[in-house]
């Protein structure tokens, strides 16, 4: 018997491709906010991402999902979450990569490198960059107590991945222990409970002072956390009510004598996606922990980490953006319908072409909020990254979920399967969400951006240095010069958090189009402006205005390189 049909008008796989090198909009923004930095590290590391191996652990990590070991055959409690081989492989090239602590040892534009590295990851696999976030963001932490900070240090800075169960402090321990500790660690963090959620004062949990040793003040953690993310990391910070008020702790799995710490992983959370991370649920029976900064202090220094995660969910966005937006061009230039290519039906250019602006605007922001991070004794860039962290965390994040269902659609049916290379689409479809819930969803981001607009200082004001932002666009477009001027005069005086949602929005569009005005071609920053800005635009995806837009430009800019052109 003969074949019964025959396999044609598909999209091939996407093989031989550098994920830096196609990113055009990246490029650029990488140039203007950091002019003078070798890309050599994250060229090696656009190729490597792209690859069949690493793609096909992306896929195995989310097929083979992690799975929670409380006790062992005898019955003894081990607390401990098995992951698929490929999950490892994906970490251990995340750590080799720098995402996790390595800009704090100081190198330049260190946090700019890192950010655009932690962009292209994401288009590889996203969920396992939760606990490389959480890292990230608790290592500048750590300095408020320096023994914690010239202990563990090195270990959260260093380029290996070692996923054992085994003590960090074996490494430094005394009797012949050299070489049998961690060579490299992760950190999370346990912050909501389930009566409170964001509303972190309203956490339960008791740390009772137990005395003080070469650490600082020790205490004795009893409670829960209802979100613990991730539960293998090597230590955590939480936190607690103390005597002197909600406090903030450093919790090792493995404490110093040896023994495993009394935290209780008692299940791990069954998720719409970040499938291949653990999240979970734990108790603190009696587990030891040690005061980072002064007591009473926890919320301040869990904001100061926040910052770095909310950028983070920013960045990741962006990536799963890019990465939605390159699977639609790659199969709708390869897919045919009513007698010619997807990608040169009118229509279809129209939500490429949308699609592709978002996406570039998206990144445009992200990259300049880490930015703000490699010049911190920079005036203006404190204050650009007070009033950014909750504009690009709450704008960009919003609008992932829609851009990725508009994504989808424009592979069809295929879009819409786990299985195969276009299944990466379902996939992304399911990760969007957690960014803009993790670290502050919506309605929290809108009331930061409250507080940071009337908070002065030293630095000066934030209408000020967003004026100053702003400044090299003026006179390009008249509607980017109508919505700058009443824009300045609303974050001047903005007390309405029933109006922060709007605000940050259109802080986030002035910002986006300032940027794209500076380092993208003139017919995205008009196109940006024309339909974001002046209002002709419908109010979805693909409603560009047709006599204006240049969709062809558009498209090809955002074209993977070897697509080849509309």
């Amino acid at each position: 018997m003969g074949a019964t049909h025959e396999v044609f008008n598909q999209a091939m796989p996407r093989t031989g491709n550098n994920l830096l090198a196609e990113n055009a909009a990246l490029g650029d923004a990488l140039r203007f906010n950091a002019p003078a930095l070798a890309t050599g590290e994250l060229e090696r590391l656009g190729a490597a991402l792209a690859t069949p191996e690493m793609q096909t652990h992306a896929r195995l990590a989310n097929v083979h999902l992690p799975q929670l070991r409380t006790h062992d055959r005898f019955g003894h409690r081990t607390d401990q979450v098995e992951f698929h081989p490929s999950y490892h492989a994906l970490m251990e090239l995340a750590v080799a990569s720098g995402l996790h602590g390595t800009p704090w040892a100081g190198a330049a534009h260190d946090h700019v490198r890192r950010a655009a590295a932690f962009m292209l990851f994401t288009e590889l696999e996203p969920s396992v960059l939760c606990p490389i976030s959480m890292t990230y963001a608790v290592t500048p932490a750590l300095r408020a107590n320096p023994a914690l900070a010239a202990a563990w240090g090195p270990l959260l800075t260093s380029r290996v991945y070692d996923p054992r169960f085994v003590p960090a402090s074996l490494l430094h321990a005394p009797g012949g222990a050299e070489g049998k500790g961690k060579r490299g660690v992760t950190m999370g963090m346990g912050m909501t409970e389930k009566q409170g959620g964001s509303d972190v004062r309203a956490n339960t949990t008791q740390a009772t002072p137990a005395g003080s040793d070469e650490r600082g003040q020790r205490f004795t953690i009893v409670g829960h956390k209802w979100f613990m993310s991730a539960p293998i990391c090597d230590a955590f910070l939480v936190l607690a009510q103390s005597p002197g008020g909600l406090s903030c702790f450093f919790m090792p799995r493995w404490l110093p004598d040896g023994t495993v710490n009394a935290m209780r992983i008692q299940r791990l959370k069954d998720k719409l996606g970040n499938k291949a991370n653990a999240s979970s649920e734990v108790e603190f029976d009696g587990a030891t922990a040690w005061l980072v900064g002064d007591e009473g202090r926890g919320v301040p220094q869990i904001l100061e980490m926040g910052s770095m995660t909310r950028l983070d969910c920013a960045l990741g966005t962006a990536g799963l953006m890019r990465q939605a937006l390159t699977l639609a061009l790659h199969h709708t230039a390869q897919r045919s319908a009513f007698g010619k290519p997807l990608i040169e039906q009118p229509l279809m250019k129209n939500v490429l072409a949308d699609l592709a602006l978002e996406s570039e605007a998206a990144t445009a922001l992200a990259l300049r909020l880490a930015r703000t991070l490699d010049h911190p004794d920079d005036a203006h860039e404190v204050l650009m990254r007070r009033l950014l962290t909750p504009v690009a965390k709450f704008w960009i994040c919003k609008r992932g979920s829609a851009f990725a269902q508009e994504a989808m659609e424009c592979l069809g049916g295929n879009g819409y399967v786990e299985e195969g290379g276009e299944g990466v689409m379902a996939r992304i479809y399911r990760e969007m969400p957690v960014n803009s819930i993790w670290e502050g969803a919506g309605n929290i981001m809108g009331l930061d951006l409250l507080r940071a607009s009337r908070k002065g200082g030293k630095e000066g004001s934030v209408a000020d240095a967003l004026a100053a932002e702003l400044a090299p666009a003026r006179g390009a477009h008249v509607a980017f010069d109508g919505a700058r001027e009443l824009l300045l005069h609303r974050i001047d005086a903005a007390t309405d958090e029933a109006d922060a949602r709007r605000l940050a929005q259109d802080v986030a569009l002035l910002v986006q189009a300032a940027l794209l005005h500076q380092h993208a071609p003139d017919y995205v920053f008009d196109a940006f402006c024309a339909s974001r800005l002046a209002g002709d635009w419908g109010q979805t995806f693909g409603t560009l205005a047709a006599a204006s837009t240049d969709f062809d430009s558009i498209i090809v800019r955002a074209l993977p390189r070897q697509v080849g052109t509309p």
